[in-house]
């Protein structure tokens, strides 16, 4: 019988998606739904994982819930395709969390790099919370609850996903059973998306360090941060050689940048090379390719704006799309979890039976 292809991936509702998240997931995301080479594709807006460092904060993690919901749609994601579906109204999850947490070492944890690198970010040292430590073995419920095989993430998320498979391993191996498939992670094709620098130079665009350029931005407010992005600090004058590597306008040229925007916006050069080319020997402003970056991304966000929108004006609908799609995904994880308690021993019920 041929394995069913499951598509999961998903984001904390802290805050409106960014360009990081379009390059480094929303734009995988697209491209695997008009492919359309699956049998089922979740989208998990993973509040209750939001919580673990915000649990003093509830009402930023609820009103961040039809936030997120209308950026994905406002996107692009098509939820006659793609099931978007609330974390917290699925408590099976909860439950699995709870059964692989017993197959996972506190030592395996606290080496988890993306778990040390958000430690780090938060300035957690005694006063880390448990369900924040723990939630990779969350994640990895989300993902093995719904069968999910094929996982889009950014390349910050790999040692997630590695996790995930070294918890299917030891549960098959404790409990010697074969029910879950590993799951392989797909990064975006285009490198310079899998980790987009903030807008400040800081090593990744993050919500918490106010350097990103948001979705929803409008106009006015894209450009303003696009010509304050850093650039060369020792680019000072035009004639002055400027330097591309760490430059935060031509990492996102790489990451946006297409030929065909040449063209359009700056017919004097062919493509992305002859203007790094420029600008290294000198020649060439900052102004000049910070004003090309902004019609690139004016270009990619407007027809987003508009339809966000539009949407605004539909919440009733979006709220129940969200509940319907999570109650049937809560069915879909309860049968997992019969199978698990069946490997485990611990499906008491069978006993009534006999």
């Amino acid at each position: 019988m041929e394995q069913r292809k499951v598509i999961l991936t998903g984001d904390r509702p802290t805050g409106n998606l960014h360009i990081g998240h379009y390059v480094g997931s929303v734009a995988s995301r697209l491209s695997l739904q008009e492919k359309g080479d699956f049998d089922k594709f979740y989208i998990l807006i993973a509040d209750t994982q939001a919580l673990t460092d915000n649990a003093d904060n509830v009402d930023k993690v609820k009103n961040n819930v039809i936030q997120l919901a209308i950026d994905y749609l406002s996107a692009g994601i098509d939820p006659s395709k793609v099931d978007i579906v609330i974390q917290s109204q699925v408590p099976e999850l909860a439950e699995m969390t709870m059964y692989f947490m017993n197959l996972v070492t506190v030592a395996r944890l606290n080496r988890n790099p993306t778990v040390k690198d958000e430690m780090k970010q938060r300035g957690f040292n005694a006063g880390l919370p448990a369900g924040f430590l723990c939630y990779p073995i969350s994640q990895a419920s989300d993902i093995l609850a719904f069968g999910a095989n094929i996982v889009p993430v950014g390349e910050d998320q790999l040692p997630m996903i590695e996790q995930t498979r070294e918890i299917v391993r030891a549960f098959h191996s404790t409990y010697n059973c074969n029910i879950f498939s590993l799951p392989q992670a797909v990064l975006p094709e285009n490198k310079a998306c899998q980790r987009l620098v903030g807008t400040d130079g800081n090593a990744k665009m993050s919500k918490s360090l106010g350097n990103c350029i948001f979705l929803k931005d409008e106009p006015d407010v894209v450009k303003q941060k696009i010509m304050n992005a850093y650039t060369d600090p020792n680019h000072i004058k035009i004639t002055d050689p400027g330097k591309v590597e760490g430059n935060v306008v031509f990492a996102y040229l790489d990451a946006f940048c297409k030929n065909e925007h040449f063209a359009k916006y700056l017919p004097e050069y062919a493509n992305l090379d002859e203007l790094k080319a420029h600008y290294r020997r000198g020649g060439l402003g900052d102004v000049k390719i910070k004003l090309f970056l902004n019609n690139i991304l004016q270009e990619l966000l407007s027809p987003i704006r508009e339809k966000r929108k539009e949407l605004e004006k539909n919440l009733d609908q979006i709220y129940e799309m969200l509940f319907e799609n999570s109650k049937k995904a809560s069915e879909v994880a309860r049968d997992t979890i019969a199978k698990m308690k069946d490997a485990m021993g611990i499906n008491y019920y069978k006993f009534l039976s006999k």
